[in-house]
Order: structure tokens, then C-alpha cells, then sequence
């Protein structure tokens, strides 16, 4: 028997979705290629603690799993990729990869925000935060991981991750962080973010340059990129951790 979606009246993005629970989470697994056996572990996964019952019935316990699962498996597959990168280097790939960045996008990108169970506080604010949509994602690698095992989990991440994974890589997400963390900077802090050369080194023909991202007064970890628009994605980058408190993807030694 199909439950009614939670009386929160949960408005994402300015609609509201007042169809029951079980049609609801059929639409997103359509959205996410995957249909669980044991729908409670999707329900958990998309319930944020503002909408939830109490805080056993939220996501949080599946957001702590997934973060470990979600490690691990773009780790083991960093590892296959690339056999002959260095420790560091793929320490640098996968803190990119799986920055709550990333999955924040990824879940924007699959529309998990319309299928979050929020509390009335937060459905009525309108909008998403990025930390919370990070989460959900999370949250959904380790129910899929308990519902269909480790394999099933493996399939969505790399599905999803695969071409950050390749971006990364090969340098070709230009944009990315800097159209993000505009987008972070505008909503939150009613700024928009400016770069600035602060260092050079290295000859014309090969030269490298070092960046800061800035908003308003605050200026953020610097980067150094092979010319100043890597420089500048890379700002974007370490900005954006250091405004959820995490260390800089692209740490800079002076």
C-alpha cells in the first residue's frame, strides 16, 4: 500500500509535488537507472532530517556509509585506470571526484532535488542547498549499495563519476568550478568571484601561473595551472572546498 508523500508541503523550485510517496520514488528511479527491491532504503535516502520523523528515520546514518563507499570505489578504480600514476596524483583525482562539489552536481544533473523529503522550513526556502544535495547523493550510493549489493553501487558510481574521472584527467573541465562557484557566490554571498594572477614561475615558453580565487573582501586557497584559466578552475576548486570547510583539492606551496 502506497504511502502519501510526508505533509511538508515540499516546493522545490517553485512547483508543488503532492503525489504519493510510491509514485514519487518511482520517478526517481526512473531518473537514477535503478529500481530498488527494498524501497524504504530510497525513501531514507532522499529523507533530509527536516522532513523526517526523527533523526534515525533521516539519511544521515546512509550519507555516513556512502561517503566511505564512495571513497573506495573511485579509489579501486583510479588504481585500474591508471596504473602508472603516482600516489599522489590520484590522491589529487579522487579529492576532485568526490568533493561535495561533484556530488552536488551529479545530483542536480540526475534532478534528485525534486524527489528530496524536506520539513516545511526548508521546502519553503525554495531553493536547495548544494551541501544537502551532496549528501543526497551520498546517501543514495550506500542504499543502492545495501539493496543490490557491491557490484550495483560499482555500475552508479562509475556510470556517474566515470567522466568527472576522464574531465579531471585530461584537464578538459574548463568551466566547471568557475560557473559553480558563481553560481554558490551569487545565491549565498550576493557576490560574484574574481581571480587574480599573484605568482609566476617558469620561462615564457612554459611558463605556470598561480591564482586566487576572491568574493567580496575574502580571497581563497591559490592554485598554480599550467596557463591562467587551468589556474583559475583550479581556484574555483579549492574556493569552493574551503567554503564547506574542506581542504584544498589543489594545495599550493608558495
Amino acid at each position: 500500500m502506497s504511502a502519501p508523500f510526508p505533509q511538508s508541503d515540499s516546493r522545490i523550485d517553485g512547483r508543488l509535488d503532492d503525489s504519493p510517496l510510491a509514485e514519487r520514488l518511482a520517478r526517481c528511479e526512473r531518473k537514477i537507472g535503478y529500481a530498488f527491491e527494498d524501497k524504504s532504503l530510497l525513501t531514507a535516502a532522499l529523507t533530509h532530517s527536516s522532513g523526517a520523523a526523527h533523526r534515525l528515520a533521516s539519511n544521515e546514518r546512509l550519507e555516513f556509509l556512502g561517503d566511505a563507499i564512495l571513497g573506495a570505489i573511485v579509489c579501486e578504480l583510479l588504481y585500474r585506470l591508471y596504473p602508472n600514476a603516482l600516489e599522489g596524483e590520484l590522491t589529487q583525482i579522487k579529492s576532485v571526484v568526490v568533493s561535495r562539489q561533484t556530488c552536488a552536481k551529479i545530483s542536480q544533473a540526475l534532478g534528485l532535488q525534486h524527489f528530496i523529503i524536506l520539513g516545511k522550513g526548508l521546502a519553503h526556502h525554495g531553493r536547495i542547498p548544494m551541501s544537502l544535495l551532496a549528501n543526497v547523493f551520498e546517501s543514495l550510493v550506500a542504499a543502492i549499495y545495501l539493496d543490490g549489493g557491491a557490484e550495483a553501487a560499482r555500475q552508479f558510481v562509475e556510470t556517474h563519476l566515470r567522466p568527472e574521472i576522464d574531465a579531471v584527467r585530461s584537464g578538459d573541465n574548463e568551466g566547471n568550478y568557475k560557473s559553480l562557484l558563481q553560481q554558490v557566490a551569487q545565491r549565498d554571498l550576493l557576490c560574484t568571484p574574481t581571480y587574480h594572477v599573484v605568482g609566476e614561475r617558469g620561462p615564457d615558453h612554459a611558463k605556470f601561473f598561480k591564482v586566487v580565487a576572491q568574493i567580496g573582501r575574502d580571497r581563497y586557497h591559490p592554485a598554480w595551472g599550467r596557463n591562467k584559466k587551468e589556474a583559475e578552475q583550479r581556484a574555483a576548486c579549492n574556493a569552493l572546498a574551503q567554503l564547506n570547510q574542506e581542504p584544498p583539492p589543489y594545495p599550493c606551496e608558495e
